[in-house]
């Protein structure tokens, strides 16, 4: 299975008809946060495959276009503290930053600890109907010491990195960080985690041990 993911950056290539010259093999769109709700329905339309979805810190209550007002990507299945299945691939995903200052999609530490801990009666059922916990996790903020900066707003989340030791996902997939020197390869392994940051764009393989 083949994913196209976004986090952060409108790339001006993915928003015009070359996408589907580009992106015709992708199965499906998982989106990382801080994207303009109409640039999410523009691929989505453009490729007409599921995309899945979670808000970034700087990402709109609302927002406003010169023909409607959007609080979603229309069309979208927002995952924020939520699983879901798609043709046997297990998904689930928690938006938002570490709070920094006043402002949506913000979370202290504690906060996103009841983020994640909520996951846990889904991993559970996952587990006991699927064999596994979970295939692909997506996130905004990354976890606490991998591909985070010292800064509070990039802090990374400490809840994300017990939950890649504790539930062992195939795929943790965030953005939030920018990637700004082309030698950064933006990807770390954790045990049988491959942490990937997705700033901008990347195509994935999604190489699955549906046994694990």
């Amino acid at each position: 299975m083949r994913a196209l993911t976004l986090s952060d950056q409108v790339v001006p290539f993915i928003y015009s008809p070359l996408v589907k010259q580009h992106f015709q093999d992708v199965d499906l769109i998982l989106a990382c946060g801080d994207l303009y709700y109409y640039y999410l329905e523009y691929v989505f339309n453009a490729l007409n495959v599921p995309l899945f979805f979670i808000r970034g810190n700087h990402d709109s209550v609302i927002e406003y276009g010169s023909a409607e007002q959007r609080t979603d990507p229309h069309g979208g299945i927002d995952l924020h503290c939520r699983h879901y299945c798609h043709q046997g691939l297990l998904l689930a995903g928690i938006e938002g930053s570490i709070r920094y200052r006043n402002g949506p999609f913000q979370y202290t530490q504690s906060q996103m600890w009841k983020n994640v801990l909520g996951l846990i009666p889904g991993l559970m059922i996952n587990r006991l109907r699927y064999g596994r916990y979970l295939d692909v996790f997506i996130s905004h903020a990354p976890p606490f010491g991998i591909h985070d900066c010292p800064d509070l707003p990039h802090q990374g989340v400490k809840a994300f990195y017990w939950l890649i030791t504790t539930f062992k996902p195939a795929y943790f997939i965030h953005g939030h960080i920018h990637l700004y020197q082309p030698n950064s390869s933006g990807e770390t392994r954790v045990g049988n985690t491959r942490i990937i940051n997705t700033y901008g764009f990347r195509r994935i393989e999604l190489e699955l041990d549906l046994k694990r």
